[in-house]
This record gives structure tokens, C-alpha cells and sequence, in this order.
């Protein structure tokens, strides 16, 4: 049983993830309701961090409220906050691995210092501390076969999607000064940096890296199998929105730099989540 306090603080997490407008939301409805509010609690904490990676304020006071949060995390016994409440709550009931938001931590403060990447295992490293943990954290909230492999699955299936939002993000992130693609795949393929923009043979550099992806997120997709029929259905509509995107970029690897954001149409992602969760059903 849990009291009103928890409660609430569950339900202030829903609120977080709800009004985040995550293409997440919906799969995430698809567990078990214990299993439901246990990721709403994660992704609530994750979506804090991400937050204050992301915001406007300056770099020195977002590395403070990061740190301030990895203490909060070391002493989750004592938070009163209702996030760290309800992650508590959810640890205590799921083998969630708590320790996995402090590789998210060392991702946030990665961003914040504007670091740039010079080879894949070292955009893989970002790609495993801001996504992978992620996968392990809610592979916490699943049923499962095979505990330790699908750890490494769900990691994998997590760089598959931070390649996504590399990808689709890229003509934002060049135009506000930041490439996460690495120096040494622009040199494979002649490109150079400069004025917000890739010069040289952009589309063969974000075919290359669009594949690369597909190719993650199928290796990361070997994890269905090792889950339980509603974990496997929460995880296909929460990826399945990325595949979809990742083939579109790779057959026309154009729409990555142009101005607005690469995303599919507003009637697509319902339908092409329909599709996987029928397909896990089948």
C-alpha cells in the first residue's frame, strides 16, 4: 500500500510526463498500472535533468543544480521532493537501478559544457549516459526473461534513439552553433563546419549516420522477445515513431539540415504505433 503522500506525488509525476508532450506517453500507458506510474516517475526525474541541461540559464549555475541533484539522489532516503518520492517509492517495489541517473547526470553536465565529439565510441559514450540510462532505468519497470541481456539491449535500444534525435535535431543544433556528429565521420565524407552549417557531401555523411542508426535500433530491438506481451508492446510504440524517422532521413538524408525540425506528420505517429503495438499482440 502506498499513503496519500505518495500518492500524490505519483500523480504530480503523470502530470510532468503527460504535459511533456513526449511521443512516450502513449506507450508508457500501455503497462500494468503499478509498472505505469513507476516509469512516470523515472521519466519525470529524467525530464527534470534534461531541463536543466537544456535551459537558459548560465552554464556554472546548471552544473550547481546538477550537482545539487546528484546529492539529492545519493540521499533519496531523505527527499522530500514529490519526484524523488515517488522514484523512491517505484526502487523499492522494481529492481529499478537507481545508480543509472548519475550516468544521465555525467551526460546533462557533458551538454552543458558544450562538448563536441571527435569519434563514434566517444558520441556512443554521450549516446549510453543520456540514453542508455534511460533504457536500463525502465527496463526496471519490465517483465523479463533474461534480466542481465536485456540490459545491455535496452542500452543499446537507447544510443538508437539519441542517434534519432541527433539526426533530427542536426539543422537546429548546427544553426545554434553545436554538431554531435563526430569530427571524424565529416572528414570521411569531405564535410567541414562553418556559419551554421555542414559544408561537403551532407548527404552522404547523414545517410552514413542515419543506417548507422537503423542499425542500432535493430540490434536494441532484440529485446523484445526477452519481455513480457504489454513491456514488449510499451517499448515498440515508444520506438516506433523513431524507426519510421530514422528510414525517412536515410531516403532522403536532405531534410536533416533544412530549417525546420525533421519530424513525421501529426497523423502518422498515431498510426505507426497502432502498427507495433498490433504487432506485438500478434
Amino acid at each position: 500500500m502506498t499513503t496519500p503522500a505518495v500518492d500524490a506525488a505519483y500523480e504530480e509525476c503523470r502530470g510532468i510526463t503527460r504535459a511533456s508532450g513526449s511521443s512516450f506517453y502513449l506507450g508508457m500507458r500501455l503497462l500494468p498500472p503499478d509498472r505505469r506510474r513507476g516509469i512516470f516517475a523515472v521519466y519525470a526525474l529524467a525530464r527534470h535533468i534534461d531541463d536543466i541541461a537544456d535551459g537558459p540559464l548560465p552554464p556554472e549555475t546548471k552544473l550547481e543544480r546538477l550537482a545539487r541533484t546528484r546529492s539529492e539522489l545519493a540521499a533519496l532516503d531523505e527527499a522530500t521532493d514529490p519526484v524523488l518520492v515517488a522514484v523512491r517509492d517505484a526502487a523499492s517495489r522494481f529492481p529499478i537501478p537507481v545508480d543509472a541517473f548519475g550516468d544521465l547526470l555525467d551526460g546533462a553536465e557533458a551538454d552543458t559544457r558544450s562538448r563536441h565529439y571527435d569519434t563514434f565510441p566517444e558520441l556512443e559514450w554521450y549516446c549510453r549516459c543520456v540514453a542508455g540510462s534511460i533504457g536500463r532505468l525502465t527496463l526496471g519497470l519490465f517483465e523479463t526473461t533474461d534480466r542481465e541481456r536485456a540490459s545491455g539491449l535496452a542500452d543499446d535500444l537507447g544510443v538508437a534513439l539519441q542517434l534519432g534525435n541527433i539526426l533530427r535535431d542536426l539543422g537546429d543544433d548546427l544553426r545554434g552553433g553545436r554538431c554531435y556528429l563526430p569530427a571524424a565521420d565529416l572528414a570521411r565524407f569531405g564535410c567541414t563546419l562553418g556559419r551554421g552549417r555542414i559544408e561537403g557531401d551532407v548527404e552522404a555523411l547523414v545517410a552514413f549516420e542515419a543506417e548507422r542508426a537503423l542499425g542500432w535500433l535493430d540490434r536494441g530491438l532484440e529485446l523484445i522477445p526477452l519481455l513480457d506481451r504489454r513491456s514488449a508492446a510499451c517499448v515498440l510504440a515508444m520506438t516506433a515513431s523513431y524507426g519510421r524517422l530514422l528510414e525517412r532521413i536515410a531516403e532522403r538524408p536532405a531534410l536533416a539540415v533544412r530549417a525546420e525540425r525533421v519530424s513525421l506528420r501529426r497523423w502518422e505517429k498515431p498510426v505507426v504505433v497502432l502498427r507495433s503495438v498490433i504487432g506485438a499482440a500478434a
